[in-house]
């Protein structure tokens, strides 16, 4: 499935829920499904510099050559927010995953609907994600 193809399956999916607030207990429900990271990853070196919470954020390049992300937050609504952004690049290609827009942020009304920090926070996370699949691809 293709970058643009998960954003469009995330936007279908939001369009379920007529409240913000239904739409933030999605996010949190997609925190908890996320899958664990190694404790032994939660380093000084993998957090996410810009993020008001504590993230981590790890990126493992395949023989085939796409990419495996694990992440997680000591932040439920946070966690569900990077699990969001893995979801939509992982198994892809460094050289889709960098010029790759992330259109599904606007139209879910994510962008509108976080903090100001919170806003910051995901768009580190964002480019770390891009800045490893650049590194290493």
């Amino acid at each position: 499935m293709s970058i643009a193809s998960k954003q469009q399956e995330i936007v279908q999916e939001f369009a379920m829920f007529p409240t913000w607030m239904e739409k933030y207990e999605y996010i949190i429900e997609l925190g908890k499904d996320l899958d664990t990271m190694e404790e032994l990853a939660k380093t000084e070196d993998h957090l996410i510099k810009g993020c008001q919470s504590r993230v981590w954020l790890t990126a493992q390049k395949r023989e085939d050559g796409t990419f495996h992300f694990a992440a997680d937050s000591d932040a439920i609504i946070t966690k569900g927010i990077v699990a969001l952004v893995v979801r939509v690049f992982e198994g892809e290609r460094g050289e889709d995953i960098v010029p790759a827009p992330l259109d599904f942020l606007k139209e879910i009304g994510l962008m509108e609907n976080l903090s100001p920090s919170r806003s910051n926070g995901l768009a580190a996370m964002i480019k770390q994600i891009k800045t490893y699949a650049l590194i290493m691809q």
